[in-house]
């Protein structure tokens, strides 16, 4: 480790570390202590009234009184902050909105981010990545360089000027002190480009020439901006770009699909890779071991947890357990209340425990992402475990999928249906469509079940989508860049049916 990030480790990250090791002995009691702060922070809002904070003594009493929500029970409480009005969810007037069209619903989501939400939360996680990452990596060189992060842009919210929308990254780089914007790359009028594809070259153009050490971002589109940098320089793989690059923190879609591109443009052997978990609800895990995929929960931001059991998910009264009540190798939706002023809200991701001491996840899908039409119960862990055997044991590489259920074609057959765009075509499409089928039978009894001799599901079928199709996709509903993502499993065939027509 240098000298510079050797001092910066010993005045600030090792400190913080072993306060992080508390969460293996302590984790119930700065969970309670999160979500007394939390109530008592927000018991002169209109909301904390309503529910009568000043009153709730405990986690008991906070989950009898406050109901669970969605987005469509929040939305009318944003808009009137979006608006202006304060106080509301919580103290102050809050003047960022995270823009999230989600991954199942074309209307756009604006998520309130904040003052206390930006520093308690996104930006502790930040740095508490780079904390856990150099206990990881004592020998890492990271203050030697500067890190590329890959972000989005934003614009007035209903045309005022006091207020922004946009996407989290661009809300975070603009409240960024001069210090952070100088350790990394690219400059702030360019990070905040709207128009990807421009941005995308101007990125490149900035940092060539620079001692990149670290990348951060979607690894969806960071492949996007790293491929445009080697046909720029004309070299084989980034580390003839930038030497120096150590380790890649990635998060906002499951990297299991791009592993083995990285391998192709990143080759050299000690290159790492970080998961972590954030979002425009807040920042919520990270990789605290390179042999571990599993994420560390991170337990004392301003983010108090519960879960729903997923089998629960829909009902109208469903079982809701605290943090201290989960099980292992279980499937839950995640529901938090947080600094930003969401209350019980089920963030929309399912993710299932690892380890409890500390507590430790990995996320297995989205709530409204999964095939469960002919009751086989597939969710995007499924999916990602099957394509990963299929592409090992064929030679393929995937750029991008998505499935969808065929009910019933005209010979009254019912089966899913693939859409892949593959990097590298597998040596042989029968054979990796049965591996994938083979795998899924293997490690989902429900699905097994359902294709026992082909009675309610045929194998599967893969259509092979053209080179781009699923960029054009987003291009086409104005969401390249940011935190856009692919819908990976659909029980409805609205997605794939947009997708096939651009395919032909």
């Amino acid at each position: 480790m240098d000298f510079i990030t050797s001092l910066a480790n010993s005045v600030y990250f090792a400190p913080r570390y072993h306060r992080i090791e508390r969460y293996a002995t302590h984790a119930a009691e700065i969970q309670k202590q999160v979500l007394r702060w939390l109530i008592d922070k927000a018991s002169r809002t209109e909301w904390g009234k309503q529910y009568g904070y000043k009153d709730i003594k405990d986690f008991t009493q906070f989950s009898k009184r406050v109901p669970i929500q969605t987005y469509e029970e929040v939305k009318p409480w944003v808009e009137r902050i979006r608006r202006g009005e304060q106080n509301l969810l919580w103290p102050g007037n809050t003047v960022w909105f995270a823009k999230s069209s989600g991954t199942t619903n074309d209307k756009s989501k604006f998520i309130p981010v904040t003052s206390d939400s930006i520093q308690d939360t996104h930006y502790r996680g930040g740095k508490d990545a780079v904390a856990l990452y150099l206990h990881m990596n004592p020998k890492s060189r990271f203050s030697k360089g500067k890190s590329l992060v890959l972000g989005g842009s934003h614009a007035p919210n209903l045309n005022t000027n006091h207020s922004l929308v946009g996407d989290l990254s661009a809300i975070l780089i603009e409240n960024m002190p001069a210090m952070g914007m100088y350790l990394r790359v690219p400059s702030k009028q360019t990070a905040l480009m709207d128009q990807f594809e421009p941005k995308m070259e101007a990125i490149a153009r900035e940092t060539i020439g620079q001692k990149v050490v670290s990348l951060a971002g979607v690894p969806s589109w960071m492949l996007v901006l790293i491929k445009h940098i080697l046909e720029k320089t004309g070299k084989q793989s980034l580390e003839q770009v930038w030497p120096d690059l150590e380790v890649f923190f990635h998060g906002g879609v499951a990297f299991t699909p791009y592993r083995e591109q990285y391998k192709q443009i990143i080759r050299k052997q000690d290159m790492l890779y970080v998961e972590t978990y954030n979002a425009s609800e807040g920042y919520f895990a990270t990789q605290n071991d390179l042999t571990d995929p599993a994420m560390l929960l991170m337990i004392d931001y301003g983010v108090f947890y519960e879960f729903i059991p997923l089998e629960e998910v829909g009902k109208e009264n469903p079982k809701i357990v605290p943090l201290w009540d989960v099980k292992l190798n279980k499937n839950y939706a995640m529901v938090i209340s947080t600094s930003a002023g969401l209350w019980r809200y089920m963030i929309g991701d399912t993710v299932k425990f690892t380890s409890k001491d500390p507590y430790k996840i990995v996320i297995t899908g989205r709530t409204k992402h999964f095939i469960n039409a002919f009751g086989e119960e597939l969710i995007v862990d499924n999916a990602e475990k099957g394509l990963a055997k299929a592409c090992a044991e064929t030679g393929a590489l995937i750029t991008d999928y998505s499935a969808a259920p065929v009910f019933m074609d005209e010979n009254a057959k019912c089966r899913h249906q693939w859409l892949i765009e593959f990097a590298k075509m597998p040596d042989n499409l029968e054979r990796f469509a049965k591996i994938l089928d083979d795998t899924l039978k293997e490690i989902n009894s429900d699905y097994e079940a359902k294709r026992q001799n082909n009675l309610a599901l045929q194998q599967l079928e893969i259509i092979v989508a053209r080179k781009g199709l699923f960029h054009d996709w987003l291009d086409r509903k104005g969401k390249l860049g940011g935190q856009h993502k692919i819908p990976r499993l659909s029980n409805t065939r609205t997605y794939i049916e947009d997708m096939l027509i651009l395919n032909r």
